[in-house]
Parts: structure tokens; C-alpha cells; sequence
């Protein structure tokens, strides 16, 4: 057997004002073929898994392209199309399967729904080639993403701590079909909820409940079952809460597990929603904590949403309020990084930290913050992530440098970088628990990492394209009405069988 394994993953903010070129795909851009391989094999991603299972069948495997780039905005139309066009004319060659890692919120200049665009264009060169995708939880999904699949997984948790397993799942499906022991029928639907992701943790209700419910209808025969919470910062038709259940052969049935999570979804819509509390009092109360570390949590900034990771509005509030012993970071500045590499190490210097992206969706200007201090680190943002997120890869930061203020160490990068790892201190030679405060521009994907040694996390409401304020965007394409962007809103869905 031949089987094609391939990854296409981006997270796309339509308000975002950072861009996502081809380059951004990886260290210098995509992989292709056996440095694809090389890049994935062994990894906790659904693309490992793949690897993983078509090894112990004994198949051939061909690996296209493996890309993957951190949220942003809108991906590029010709980087979209080559990344494409690898895993169109690889099938084109002749494949028996083909398995996909992708994300389900990807938006592109030219259409609004990569994944699926991706899918038909397949379809229409292989139209009854057996195909499973692995989606993240903070899928969009669209019935061009359902229709040309033959079986779709995603995770089931948030922070993302099951990648390999959505994968392992929808590839173990699509073998077990390719031997006629069970014959997959998917039913999908979602509701009109655009739900926070700051209310997706699936350790706590609501999202708890949901995902618990794609869980039960397993054990109850169900081939897969997934809860899809939705990337809201998408302005796009079908963004928002969905679900996806694939059943063997019995379609009806598949719809009777789908309704029970969607009804259960749409009853607790209002705990969906985030409510957030003043910036001020969130760190006033941080100041007041004597034991650390402390967690001050960046989220409206943080990159795993797509945000511009150099607004300073929080740190300069800490600053502000007296707060010391501060470990920063990342912080994606390459103008400051080059201004402290020209320095050297042990030099002192001064920079306008930060600031420097406007963010035109939200009619906001970058306001850098001016910080002196000490470089004491320089690298080149490389490290291998060892976490239980994304573990086994190969993080690149970019030229990285840390400014020493005295009160605060900050990291600082010339690319964007979730602190989904320690390497991203520990890497620059900082030991982040030996900090009374981490203040760190992320949302959920800490909490497997730095909420087992903190002794306390703040919510952080500062402004960026990843606040969780909908009054702050400016929707033009989402369907309308939407929970809870308008009032007297129906639970009519968008559904159908695939």
C-alpha cells in the first residue's frame, strides 16, 4: 500500500496584522520529502502518528510537504498554493490513502476556507482516494471539509495534549474501512455560538461537558466523535462552535450523537463567554501575592491567537504598580534583538521595546515602551520542545536576545513564540521558577507547563487582536445572527452528512 502523509497547519486571525508568508512554515519555510519525514517522525502530532501507523502496516509512505506556522493573519495566496499544489501533485502520482495533519481555521487571501478549498481540489484529481484529517479543537468547520474526507478527527483537549492520538484515531479509522470492517458516515452541524477560547479548557465546564459527551458517544459505537469550540477571531461564514461524529454506516444514528452535543452546547451557551476583569485590579492583586512564581497571563496579545506579541500594555501597567523580579517573554521584536546583538553581551543599551505593529482591524497604533538595561543573553532562538505540546519539535525563535532592566528580564525575539516550553527561557540560560512573576503572552497553552510550579495565575486584560472583547471587531462576513453578538438568537444549524 502507498499512502501520503502530509501536514498544512495554520491558525488564521483575520484581524491580525502580522503576515504569514511561505517562510514562516518553518525554520526557512516548508519541509518536502525525507526532511519532512525527518522533521515529523517522532513527534506527538498527528502527522507522527500517521508515520507511526503506516510503518507498522508495512507501507510505503511519501511525505510531501510538512508545514506548519504560528497564527497570524491571512496566509499568503502563492505560499498557500505551493504548499497545495505538493500534496495535489504527489496524489496526482497515484496513492492508495491519504492522510492529512491540518488545522480547520485556516484562511487564506483567496478564500476563506483552506482546509476544504485544499480537500475539493483533491477530490476533483482523486475522487474516491480514502482520506482521514486530524483538526484542532479550534477548528471552523465547513461542509467542503466534511464532504470530501472520509473520516475527520480532532483533539480533544485544550491545551492541546493529544495531537498524536486525533491523528492515530482518524488513521486507524480510515485503515479499518480500507479493509471493509467498518464503512464511516459522517454527520456535522454547528450552532450559532461564537465561543470564547479563554472558556474552551477541557478540564473545566463548559467545554468539559462537551467534549465529554464526543467521548460517551465513543464508547457507545461511534467511530470518532469531536466537539469543535471554533476560532472566533476569524471572520469567516462558518466560524464558531460545531461537531463532527462519524458512525459506522448508520447515519441516523451519527445525527442522534451530534444533536445530544450540540443541544448540550447551545443550553450552556452563556458560560461560552468570557467576562473579563480590569487590567488595573489584575495587577494590583498580583502585587499583593508574596509567594511566587506568579503567573501574569498576556492573553489578548498572546501568539497561539494570532497576536501582533509585542504590545506592552500589561507590562507597562506592572512597571507602573512597582511590580519587580519579572521574567518576560517572548516579546517579537527584531529591531530591538538587532539593536542588542550590535551591542554584545554584558553591554548596556536602550531600546523602544515593543510597539512596533499597528493594528489597523482594531483602529490601534504600536506604542513602544523605552526600557534600558543589560543584554545578557544572545542566541539563536533555537530548542526542541519537550513539553507534552507539539513535543519532539524543533522550535525557532529567531535571533534572540534578553534585556536585563533590573526589575525585569525580557526575552526577546525576532519571530513569534507561544511559551508553550521552558525552552523559551530556558534556552536564553533563564530559570523561570527562580521569578516572583512570569508574565507571559499566552492563554491556555501554560497550563501543562508553568501552572505546575506557579503559585498563582492572573488573567491579564490587556489589547490586541487576541482580546476576547467582540466589541472590539469588526465582523463583516461571519453569518449572522451569532451568540452573543446579537440578541434573540435562534439555534438554527448548518448541518449535513458526509
Amino acid at each position: 500500500m502507498r499512502a501520503v502523509i502530509a501536514m498544512m497547519n495554520h491558525e488564521t486571525n483575520t484581524f491580525s496584522p502580522v503576515p504569514t508568508p511561505l517562510e514562516v512554515f518553518g525554520k526557512h519555510g516548508p519541509y518536502h520529502g525525507a526532511a519532512a519525514y525527518r522533521a515529523m517522525k517522532g513527534t506527538r502530532l498527528p502527522m507522527g502518528a500517521y508515520i507511526d501507523l503506516c510503518e507498522q502496516a508495512g507501507w510505503e509512505i511519501i511525505t510531501p510537504v510538512a508545514a506548519i506556522a504560528p497564527p497570524s493573519g491571512p496566509v499568503d495566496a502563492r505560499a498557500y498554493t505551493q504548499i497545495c499544489d505538493a500534496i495535489i501533485d504527489t496524489v496526482k502520482n497515484g496513492c492508495d490513502a491519504l492522510f492529512l495533519d491540518l488545522h480547520g481555521a485556516m484562511v487564506v487571501q483567496n478564500t476563506d476556507d483552506g482546509e476544504g478549498t485544499l480537500l475539493e481540489r483533491i477530490r476533483a484529481v482523486a475522487p474516491d482516494l480514502p482520506i482521514a484529517v486530524a483538526l484542532d479543537l479550534h477548528g471552523n468547520i465547513t461542509d467542503a471539509i466534511v464532504r470530501n474526507a472520509t473520516v475527520v478527527a480532532g483533539y480533544k483537549t485544550y491545551p492541546h495534549v493529544d495531537m498524536y492520538e486525533a491523528g492515530d484515531l482518524a488513521g486507524r479509522v480510515l485503515m479499518r474501512a480500507m479493509r471493509g470492517e467498518v464503512k464511516p458516515v459522517m454527520a456535522w452541524g454547528n450552532r450559532p455560538i461564537l465561543a470564547q477560547t479563554l472558556c474552551m479548557n477541557t478540564d473545566a465546564q463548559p467545554m468539559k461537558g462537551f467534549i465529554d459527551l464526543a467521548k460517551q458517544a465513543e464508547r457507545e459505537g461511534a467511530l470518532a466523535a469531536t466537539g469543535f469550540g471554533g476560532f472566533p477571531t476569524a471572520d469567516i461564514r462558518d466560524a464558531g462552535l460545531s461537531a463532527i461524529v462519524v458512525a459506522d454506516g448508520d447515519a441516523q444514528q451519527a445525527q442522534r450523537w451530534l444533536d445530544r452535543m450540540l443541544d448540550y452546547a447551545w443550553e450552556r451557551r452563556a458560560d461560552f463567554i468570557y467576562h473579563a476583569e480590569p487590567l488595573e485590579q489584575s495587577i494590583a492583586r498580583a502585587k499583593g501575592m508574596k509567594q511566587g512564581p506568579v503567573l501574569l497571563l498576556d492573553h489578548c496579545d498572546n501568539t497561539a491567537s494570532g497576536a501582533a506579541v509585542d504590545v506592552m500594555k500589561v507590562l507597562r501597567m506592572a512597571l507602573e504598580q512597582g511590580l519587580s523580579d519579572i521574567a518576560v517573554g517572548p516579546v517579537r521584536d527584531a529591531e530591538s534583538v538587532e539593536r542588542m546583538i550590535r551591542a554584545g553581551v554584558g553591554q548596556q543599551v536602550s531600546i523602544d521595546l515593543g510597539g512596533k505593529t499597528d493594528m489597523p482591524a482594531l483602529g490601534l497604533k504600536g506604542e513602544p515602551l523605552p526600557l534600558t538595561g543589560t543584554v545578557r543573553a544572545i542566541t539563536d532562538g533555537e530548542y526542541t520542545i519537550t513539553g507534552p505540546q507539539l513535543t519532539g519539535m524543533r522550535a525557532h525563535m529567531g535571533r534572540t536576545a534578553v534585556l536585563d532592566t533590573g526589575t525585569a528580564v525580557v526575552v526577546v525575539t525576532e519571530r513569534s513564540q507561544e511559551p508553550w516550553d521552558l525552552g523559551v527561557f530556558t534556552s536564553v540560560g533563564i530559570d523561570p521558577r527562580r521569578h516572583h512573576y512570569l508574565l507571559l503572552k499566552s492563554r491556555m497553552y501554560y497550563r501543562p507547563i508553568f501552572l505546575p510550579f506557579a503559585k498563582a495565575a492572573i488573567e491579564c486584560d490587556g489589547i490586541g487582536v487576541g482580546s476576547s472583547n467582540y466589541k472590539l471587531f469588526p465582523y463583516k462576513k461571519l453569518r449572522r445572527p451569532m451568540y452573543p453578538l446579537d440578541q434573540n438568537v435562534q439555534p438554527q444549524s448548518s448541518a449535513g452528512n458526509g
